[in-house]
């Protein structure tokens, strides 16, 4: 090892770290975030027509994480970090304003509408099949 090396090895680094540049990029992206966080992203813009408002619903959410890293080695020392995030935004239905009066309505996923029907059409079903069975079971003991 070269004096040089030796020199920098033993000597704590002046410029930022992996740890304080994540914690920047965090600390950036929240205010970002955390400033879209609005009433508008969740309700959306009103929209009037023929004396009619509606105001659109909608679920918002997002995450973020990083994470830094620093190894050293016998010749060479290395930094690093990371980071990322996400954003889901689902429509939920809508707040109707008509003649002074707020109604919500909710947008349904169409398979609810179709799969809760036959799934309570199927236990019904079954459920009458077994209980028939059971009750022919009992007669044949009696």
């Amino acid at each position: 090892m070269t004096a040089a090396q030796e020199s920098s090895a033993s000597t704590p680094l002046t410029e930022p770290g992996a740890l304080q540049a994540s914690t920047t990029l965090l600390e950036r992206l929240a205010d970002k975030l955390g400033g879209k966080a609005s009433v508008e992203v969740v309700y959306g813009e009103p929209i009037t027509r023929d004396g009619i408002t509606v105001v659109p619903v909608a679920r918002v959410s997002f995450g973020f994480g990083g994470g830094a890293g620093q190894g050293s080695g016998t010749s060479l020392s290395g930094e690093g970090g990371g980071g990322g995030g996400g954003v889901d935004a689902r429509p939920l239905g809508y707040i109707e304003i008509k003649d002074g009066t707020a109604v919500y309505k909710p947008i349904r996923d169409p398979w609810v509408d179709i799969a809760l029907p036959l799934a309570g059409m199927l236990i019904g079903i079954v459920g009458s099949k077994s209980v028939r069975a059971l009750v022919r079971k009992r007669n044949r003991r009696a």
